[in-house]
């Protein structure tokens, strides 16, 4: 699938599809998608269907931090997510930071791919079920 995946700024009209990509991915956060356009947002398409979106934002110079990830059912493990945050990685110098469930194992092995390191651990980070969160830091040169 990866040759059809094309990463691009996300755009309002791409908000309905990130809707139902954010509902159907508990694990993700559940943000206002219109929210994401006052970030750094990117989706991903799949024969010009929104596949995944990400949003990040500038903490400051050479900062930033992952606010949400979320791939559609059908694409996950196909490479949209690597894609993303591949993008962003590629296009900023400096630290990447984000906050994972302490649960969502396959979250976590999939960061640790792109070289995301464990910082440390937030306790009851977050609600819904109450649960730790473990802040993870990606550097790049």
């Amino acid at each position: 699938m990866t040759c059809r995946i094309v990463v691009r700024p996300g755009q309002e009209t791409d908000l309905a599809a990130v809707a139902v990509i954010q509902a159907e991915s508990p694990q993700a956060a559940q943000w206002d998608p219109p929210s994401y356009l006052g970030y750094e947002f990117r989706v991903a398409t799949y024969d010009s269907r929104v596949a995944g979106f990400v949003a990040i934002r500038t903490l400051a110079a050479g900062e930033s931090e992952i606010l949400n990830l979320a791939v559609a059912r059908e694409f996950r493990r196909s490479g949209v997510a690597r894609a993303l945050v591949g993008s962003w990685l590629r296009d900023f110098s400096g630290a990447v930071f984000l906050e994972v469930r302490a649960s969502n194992q396959i979250a976590q092995e999939f960061y640790k791919s792109l070289g995301f390191q464990e910082l440390t651990v937030r306790q009851k980070y977050y609600s819904s079920p109450e649960e730790s969160g473990i802040v993870m830091k990606f550097h790049s040169c």
